[in-house]
């Protein structure tokens, strides 16, 4: 390959990369997930609770932009403030995927709980490293953090109207 041809395709295949981590986290999130419908449907939930066919639309469109957002942030900047925003990437994905396993797979509410309030506060500073580096990217992760906000709430009304089920 041409030097200028490698130039054209290292930003696709770094936008491949970002967008095939963040899918795998949300995998992984997944695999705990299987019988999430089943579960959700059996949870007394707030009148506000969005239905659940909702999730998967939503969380597909935030992982994209998560992905977008970190691959901006990779291609602006190669030196050690994009590793390190990277890195809060890295963990807040951690985060996430966790989750779905504390709640709908090993049912532990308090500790759900737990790691969605640690999540939010990843989220942030993830946001906060992006913008330093890429104000857009920054932009790009508020949607995610809002969702996780949201989801915070919901969370906590859910695990408190359901100690049986939720530990």
């Amino acid at each position: 390959m041409m030097p200028e041809q490698v130039s054209r395709v290292a930003p696709a295949l770094g936008l491949l990369l970002s967008i095939f981590v963040t899918f795998s986290a949300a995998a992984v999130g997944g695999l705990a997930s299987v019988q999430a419908a089943s579960f959700y449907a059996e949870l007394i939930r707030p009148a506000w609770a969005p239905p659940g066919w909702l999730f998967g639309p939503v969380w597909s469109a935030l992982y994209t932009l998560m992905a977008v957002s970190a691959w901006l942030v990779w291609r602006q900047d190669p030196g050690p403030g994009s590793q390190r925003a990277l890195v809060w990437y890295g963990v807040q994905l951690l985060a996430n995927a966790l989750w779905s396993w504390l709640f709908f797979y090993w049912h532990l509410g308090a500790l759900a709980m737990a790691d969605v309030l640690l999540l939010w506060a990843l989220i942030l500073g993830t946001c906060w490293q992006f913008g330093r580096i890429r104000p857009l990217a920054a932009w790009l992760m508020l949607p995610y953090l809002g969702w996780v906000g949201f989801a915070s709430v919901l969370t906590w009304a859910i695990w408190r109207a359901n100690p049986g089920l939720l530990g």
